[in-house]
């Protein structure tokens, strides 16, 4: 089986057992599974229609800090993550390795259920309006961990959970829902 038959089937089995916290949280399930079961290909980033990425709340060890990323394309502060690659045999796996791709940090502690799903218009790497159906993860960093900016990154900081930067408002709910856990 192709990692990417792997990548699909995993990610149709985790979403299936999820129990998200909220009404809204579980009809974006339903509307992800729905997608999942009308596109093979929909965790490959050139489905063209849309396709399903991995993203990591990263917080520190006390839980009192996000690890937030300047994205360049976007040019707004978000959680760290992307697209699923063909190595990625689930969407934990892409989550986790995007995290450690764009922190540098070793040793992050990622939940393997899903914390928040979101799907937002992007145009993306393949230069065409799409959207994204985001997976969004939960990590932890280790003590003492010390974030260091990839090249897919303008700037990476550790922010207060109750201090985000400006024109975060959209990660409220998912930054609380991670500490919550947390």
């Amino acid at each position: 089986m192709p990692h990417t038959d792997a990548l699909h089937t995993s990610a149709r089995e985790t979403l299936t057992k999820w129990q998200p916290a909220t009404r809204a949280q579980d009809a974006l399930r339903h509307g992800f599974l729905g997608f999942l079961a009308a596109r093979e290909d929909a965790c490959a980033r050139a489905c063209e229609a849309g396709h399903l990425t991995a993203s990591t709340v990263v917080l520190d060890a006390s839980a009192e800090n996000v690890l937030l990323t300047l994205h360049p394309r976007v040019g707004r502060w978000l959680q760290l993550g992307g697209h699923c690659e063909q190595e990625d045999l689930s969407l934990a796996d892409a989550a986790l390795r995007e995290a450690r791709e764009e922190s540098g940090i070793d040793g992050l502690f990622l939940d393997p259920d899903p914390l928040h799903l979101d799907v937002h218009p992007v145009t993306c790497s393949l230069g065409v309006p799409t959207r994204h159906f985001d997976v969004r993860f939960l990590a932890r960093a280790p003590e003492g961990a010390k974030a260091v900016a990839s090249e897919e990154s303008d700037d990476l900081r550790w922010w207060p959970v109750d201090a985000m930067p400006p024109e975060t408002e959209d990660l409220t709910e998912l930054v609380a829902a991670a500490v919550e856990r947390a």
